[in-house]
């Protein structure tokens, strides 16, 4: 039983002022020196141990060591610059051909998870199509690499080597981030392209081939509308629009959120491979109000009408902060998770 309806984060917890000052005194692979180290360590064992505390079952290091969940590539390879623009602000860009930098970097997070938790573990990797879509930037990138698509099919390599290693760390999860398929559930969203569904056919084959026979690890692959924190969220629409296409993710589980109201009727889970787990996204992560155990165990109960319990696993709808200066309290997203840890034993003892 313990492994039912088993409890997780999706990656991300909020940073404190603690850690965000760390990133503006130094960096992992750029300036800092052993005493800065031992502080982002000493930082992100408080992480783990706040998820043990709440109750969770598989832990991540909250990408505490990460300015972003996107922007950690620039750490695996040289080949970026950091710009300003309208959409996504000061952020990076392609603009030379990816060398390496410092493959296994993210390995070396993992490593050090494994060493401070008796719980099973949880990393995650941008995904190629999102990589692309934040990172290469018309006017600059084209010298590198002359479209999207061709940055996209350079990235999947880098990622399939440091998936590998991760693996080879021995964690649990590996969770690839995709949520720029996901948005392409808005009509809006899927109107600004020319080929929607071209996206959505590169996005998944890239994904397949980072994955394409890799075992002794589960595998995921995490769907959401962008996580704008007390903005709420960038694209509303069930999963429908883009069924056929995360149906041919070659994964053992995709994780949807469904605690918003513009996710859709979770009827759509009957529809899914049933091979495939689901990661159950029934815990708000935008705004303050903490959800009831009794309130996250009703929207479980309603996902359990659709499909069994036994491919269910509990989790937030979206990391808590996938960027540094994501305002979102830590203490709010701890009770949060405890309230999901509740909520798992009340579901526990309902379906035993």
């Amino acid at each position: 039983m313990s492994q039912l309806f088993r409890t997780t984060v999706i990656g991300s917890m909020p940073r404190p002022p603690f850690v965000i000052d760390l990133f503006q005194s130094g960096s992992r692979i750029g300036d800092n020196d052993a005493a800065w180290q031992r502080r982002m360590d000493d930082a992100v064992r408080y992480c783990i141990h706040l998820q043990e505390q709440a109750g969770i079952d598989i832990v991540s290091d909250g990408e505490w060591r990460r300015e972003t969940y996107v922007d950690v590539i620039a750490e695996l390879c040289h080949g970026f610059q950091w710009i300003e623009r309208e959409l996504f602000g000061y952020h990076q860009v392609v603009t030379e051909p990816l060398t390496p930098r410092q493959p296994g970097v993210i390995a070396g997070e993992a490593r050090f998870l494994k060493q401070n938790t008796d719980r099973r573990v949880k990393v995650a990797l941008p995904s190629p199509y999102l990589i692309g879509q934040r990172m290469w930037e018309p006017g600059y990138s084209e010298t590198a690499y002359p479209t999207r698509e061709a940055f996209c099919e350079a990235v999947v390599p880098v990622l399939r080597e440091e998936l590998l290693a991760i693996r080879d760390m021995g964690v649990d999860v590996i969770q690839l981030d995709e949520p720029h398929l996901c948005i392409l559930v808005d009509p809006e969203v899927r109107a600004t392209f020319e080929d929607p569904d071209r996206e959505m056919r590169n996005a998944v084959d890239w994904i397949n081939q980072i994955v394409d026979g890799i075992d002794g690890v589960e595998l995921s692959v995490h769907l959401c509308r962008r996580n704008w924190g007390r903005q709420g969220w960038g694209a509303a629409g069930g999963y429908e629009a883009i069924l056929n296409h995360i149906s041919r993710l070659e994964v053992d589980q995709l994780m949807l959120e469904f605690s918003i109201p513009v996710a859709g009727d979770m009827a759509i889970l009957a529809e899914l491979p049933p091979q495939v787990q689901i990661g159950l996204g029934c815990v708000d992560v935008r705004f303050p109000e903490v959800e009831t155990p009794e309130t996250i165990a009703q929207r479980v109960e309603t996902a359990i009408e659709h499909i069994g319990p036994e491919r269910l696993t509990l989790n937030p709808d979206c990391g808590f902060a996938p960027g540094k200066d994501h305002e979102v309290p830590l203490d709010e997203s701890y009770e949060k998770l405890k309230s999901l840890s509740a909520a798992a034993g009340l579901l526990r003892e309902r379906h035993a």
